[in-house]
């Protein structure tokens, strides 16, 4: 069977055949987001929201406590629209690292203060935190309780853009050290690895295929005790290229024995620009929304398979002048206007038949 076909069969399984997990269709805004943008998310069969956790921000001080109080609205308002928050936890603070994107393991300090991070923010608003305390009945801004329930550890920690230097035995200690702290604070908590950039182009040390990074992720002792899902951003030309990226990512599950632990596509995304000569994966609007259509039949038919159990869009709002992708791989034109692309009405008639 040629590969041609084996990808038309997959395409023709029908979305709706498999049941989808709790908060499968997510979204990652790169933009500010504010009330309006949450319900309109809600409207269209959006479930989950990954946003930025920076730990950076939140300890800016040697002087220790926590500003929790951006990361508290987020939280809030999705709550509102009874949507999930899946975090992702990155950003070695200036007084740990003079580069935020060293990952907080090369010494005690720096373990114990990313412990200490991980243990407060699941205290604040995992499964016994305070946050859905103080916003319970009779509070003054009372919420559905929706604690986070997984946490993702770092961004695209195989390319140098995000960890600096890229490594699997350091990775596999963060996740060692966080497991641990997460834990203490929350035992049903589910702790995500980084979205690994599925082709970055390079090559170490700057950079690792997400498969390469992975096997040698998973030949470090004891690794698969810290973990409960992989994370892969399948960025590609086409559908055909996404599907071998996360077959890849797969089949390395399988080598290692780890059927059990899910698998989350935490960014994927086309840009609506059509411009594939500065970056393939910009194919123009309907291009955006076909390679979309194509991609999520492909995911929804193949979910149990996989072990697939949430796929967020990259990203809610075009935002000029960013990155040479993300300036066009919103769902909607850049601006306060709600003005959406083909794009978001094939996203929404995934998630909302779904």
């Amino acid at each position: 069977m040629t590969a041609a076909l084996a990808l038309g069969l997959l395409l023709l399984v029908p979305p709706a055949a498999q049941a989808l997990p709790r908060g499968f269709f997510g979204i990652v805004p790169q933009t500010a987001i504010g009330q309006r943008d949450i319900a309109r998310m809600r409207s269209g069969g959006v479930e989950t929201i990954r946003v930025l956790m920076s730990w950076g921000a939140i300890e800016s001080s040697a002087r220790g406590g926590y500003d929790w109080s951006g990361f508290d609205e987020t939280v809030a308002g999705a709550a509102e629209e009874h949507l999930e928050v899946l975090p992702f936890l990155i950003s070695t603070p200036h007084w740990l690292s003079h580069d935020w994107r060293t990952l907080p393991v090369a010494n005690g300090r720096q373990r114990r203060a990313w412990g200490e991070f991980v243990r407060a923010a699941v205290e604040r608003y995992g499964g016994r935190g305070e946050f859905w305390a103080e916003h319970g009945p009779g509070s003054q801004r009372p919420l559905p309780r929706l604690p986070i329930r997984a946490w993702q550890i770092w961004n695209e920690e195989n390319f140098f853009y995000f960890a600096q230097p890229p490594s699997p035995t350091a990775y596999a200690r963060l996740l060692a050290v966080t497991h641990r702290a997460m834990r203490r604070a929350d035992p049903r908590a589910d702790l995500v690895l980084g979205g690994l950039f599925g082709d970055p182009g390079q090559s170490p040390p700057r950079a690792w295929d997400a498969v390469d990074f992975l096997d040698r992720l998973y030949r470090v002792g004891g690794v698969k005790a810290s973990f409960d899902g992989v994370s892969l951003h399948p960025y590609a030309a086409d559908t055909g290229v996404l599907r071998s990226l996360v077959e890849g990512v797969r089949g390395v599950m399988a080598r290692h024995h780890d059927r059990r632990a899910g698998l989350y596509l935490t960014e994927l995304g086309w840009g609506s620009q059509n411009d594939p000569g500065v970056v393939s994966f910009e194919v123009g609007p309907y291009g955006q929304a076909r390679e979309l259509r194509r991609a999520y039949r492909y995911l929804i038919g193949n979910r149990h398979r996989l072990g697939l159990r949430q796929v967020d869009w990259f990203t809610w709002k075009d935002l000029p002048g960013s990155c040479n992708f993300c300036d066009s791989s919103g769902l909607f034109r850049g601006g306060a206007k709600f003005r959406p692309k083909p794009a978001w009405h094939a996203f929404v008639s995934f998630a909302r038949r779904n």
